[in-house]
């Protein structure tokens, strides 16, 4: 097979400074993690959030999600680690990669449930200001991948083809020396959903989990593409990959959640339960460019999907300013 053009593989995913090795694979990890905390905590701040809640529920979300993802790969994977000439132990080896997303958003989820009832924060409203985050984050821990050499695609000649060292291809592919870059095409196509779901939120207001329920619906749209072309190993139902099942199935329930939530209004961060917006609204209100006290009400203390913290009115947000219209800002209208 000749190509004319390639992307080269890394020749190394693995530095050492003394006994301590540093993997690419993990800083990839971390990298996309303190990217998704960066933009969530700035739609929630403007979104009516406190500062710093965001890093607050990360502290049990990221650990949470690293085990979930780790016990999806391992269980869904199984033959590496307890079949025939596994090795059990090897399932601790979180660096050597293979972090499923499915775990990592399930058990995730419930790190970020527990740290949101602590805090009093819906989880719905806080699942919207992290969707597009978590979307950059998945792109640029795509980028291990690429340094470990793994889960790539059918060889191709293309000439964006991904050059593989021998010792990582996969039995029955060994003559074949360039092969489609999964890895690029996901990191590609995460951070486009990325951007769609910003535009969606602000165009549509998207409340109550229906910028997160986006965001998986166009993941699951992308993945099962791209996990067709995969030829890596992989557990089977009814002849069809795992994960493409899990795809449908999980995509289609997303679609399912969107219908169902369509049309509702944007949602009061309400902690006490008085059914007014909180006064940490009005705070990230005037950040987020409300010019008195009235706009700010009324910027921030709704959760609502135009992220830039647009001025919409809302009957909360006349409430929380009470009746006496006296302590109003003077020229507002």
């Amino acid at each position: 097979m000749s190509v004319l053009a390639a992307i080269p593989s890394p020749s190394q995913g693995v530095w050492h400074l003394g006994p301590f090795p540093l993997r690419a694979y993990a800083f990839c990890i971390i990298a996309g993690i303190v990217a998704a905390c960066w933009i969530a905590e700035k739609r929630w701040v403007a979104r009516g959030g406190r500062p710093g809640e965001v890093l607050d529920i990360a502290i049990w979300a990221v650990p949470f999600g690293i085990l979930g993802g780790r016990l999806y790969h391992v269980i869904t994977t199984p033959q590496p680690y307890f079949g025939e000439g596994g090795d059990p132990v090897r399932a601790l080896y979180i660096w050597e990669g293979g972090l499923g997303i499915w775990g990592a958003i399930a058990l995730g989820g419930v790190g970020a449930w527990i740290a949101c009832r602590r805090r009093g924060i819906p989880l719905p409203a806080f699942g919207d200001a992290i969707a597009p985050g978590l979307l950059v984050a998945q792109a640029i821990g795509r980028l291990g991948n690429w340094f470990n050499q793994e889960l790539f695609g059918r060889p191709t000649t293309l000439p964006w083809a991904l050059e593989i060292d021998p010792e990582h291809r996969q039995r029955g592919y060994e003559q074949f020396a360039t092969f489609h870059p999964t890895f690029l095409y996901e990191l590609l196509w995460n951070l486009a959903a990325a951007a769609v779901v910003v535009w969606a939120d602000r165009r549509f207001r998207l409340s109550h989990g229906r910028a997160f329920a986006l965001y998986v619906a166009l993941y699951c749209a992308g993945r099962v593409w791209i996990e067709a072309l995969r030829i890596d190993d992989a557990n089977r139902l009814l002849g069809v990959r795992l994960n493409v099942v899990t795809c449908v199935v999980v995509g289609l329930l997303a679609v399912a959640y969107l219908v169902w939530q369509r049309g509702r209004p944007g949602e009061v961060l309400d902690r006490d339960g008085d059914g007014i917006g909180d006064d940490a609204g009005r705070t990230a209100g005037l950040a987020a460019g409300g010019t008195s006290d009235r706009d700010a009400d009324d910027t921030a203390a709704v959760v609502r999907g135009d992220a830039d913290g647009a001025s919409t009115s809302t009957d909360a947000g006349r409430r929380s300013r009470g009746s006496d219209r006296s302590h109003d800002t003077p020229g507002t209208p």
